[in-house]
C-alpha cells in the first residue's frame, strides 16, 4: 500500500480548470487499478492532496436542488460568480476567496475502504485544526461538514464537504471558511439546509484576517496523522 501523498498548492485557480485537473488525476489512479486487475501487475497507485483558492463559484451536487440557488444568471454575473453542476454528492456549495479548499484524490485501497470513515476523518481534521484556535467545533448528526454550537439556535456551519468516490478513488473534498465574504452565502440555501447560519474563522476569532497558509499547514498536519500518511511535495507529472 502506498501511503505517500503528493501535495500540490494550486494557488488561486478557476474552478473548472481545477475540476478538470482533479478528473485527470482521478482517472490516472483508476487506470492503474484497472490495469492491475486485468494483468495481475502490482503497480502502486499514487495519492494526491490539492490545496486551492477559487474565484467566486457555486457548485451543485448530483442530489442537489436547483431551487437552492436563489438568484439568476444576471445576479451571478453582477457578483462575478460562476455556477456548475458537478459530480459530487451533496447539495449547493459556495467557494470563493478567503476559503481553504482541499481536494484529496486518494486510492482508499491504500488506506481503508470505508467512505463514511473517510468523511469522518476529514471532519476530524477540521475539528482538530479549529481546536488549535480555541473553537469547539462539532459534527451535526445527518449533516456532513463541521459546525459550531450544534443543537442550539446559534448552530452555524464553518466547513462544507462533498466527495465523489469510484473504485475506492476519491475526489472533491472540503471548503473551510477562513476569511470568507459571508454575504455570498445569502445567494443560496447552503447545502440545502434552511435553518442554520454560516460562519468563518476570522468572524469567530473577531479578527479582520487569519493567516490562510497557517491554517492549511495545521489541516495538513492533522490529515497526515489521521491517515498515517507521508506528505511529499513532488511536482505532479502531467
Amino acid at each position: 500500500m502506498n501511503k505517500k501523498i503528493i501535495l500540490e498548492n494550486l494557488g488561486y485557480k478557476d474552478y473548472k480548470q481545477t475540476w478538470d485537473y482533479q478528473e485527470l488525476l482521478f482517472q490516472r489512479i483508476v487506470d492503474i487499478k484497472v490495469k492491475n486487475r486485468r494483468t495481475g501487475s502490482e503497480e502502486e497507485t499514487p495519492n494526491y492532496f490539492l490545496f486551492v483558492e477559487h474565484p467566486h463559484v457555486y457548485t451543485l451536487g448530483k442530489s442537489g436542488d436547483m431551487a437552492n440557488l436563489l438568484v439568476d444568471e444576471q445576479v451571478l454575473k453582477e457578483k462575478e460568480a460562476t455556477f456548475y453542476k458537478i459530480n459530487r454528492g451533496g447539495d449547493i456549495t459556495y467557494h470563493g476567496p478567503g476559503q481553504v479548499v482541499g481536494y484529496p484524490i486518494l486510492d482508499l485501497d491504500n488506506f481503508f475502504t470505508d467512505i463514511h470513515k473517510y468523511l469522518r476523518f476529514l471532519e476530524e481534521m477540521v475539528i482538530l485544526t479549529l481546536e488549535e484556535y480555541g473553537l469547539q467545533a462539532q459534527r451535526s448528526e445527518g449533516e456532513t461538514g463541521v459546525w459550531l454550537d450544534v443543537g442550539t439556535p446559534f448552530a452555524r456551519k464553518i466547513c462544507a464537504m462533498g466527495v465523489r468516490a469510484s473504485r475506492w478513488v476519491t475526489m472533491h473534498g472540503f471548503a473551510l471558511n477562513v476569511n470568507t465574504d459571508l454575504g455570498y452565502f445569502d445567494l443560496m440555501v447552503p447545502c440545502g439546509i434552511k435553518d442554520k447560519a454560516v460562519t468563518s474563522l476570522n468572524v469567530e476569532l473577531g479578527k479582520k484576517e487569519v493567516n490562510v497558509n497557517e491554517v492549511s499547514q495545521k489541516l495538513l498536519r492533522h490529515f497526515q496523522t489521521l491517515f498515517q500518511a507521508e506528505i511529499v511535495k513532488e511536482k505532479t507529472p502531467i
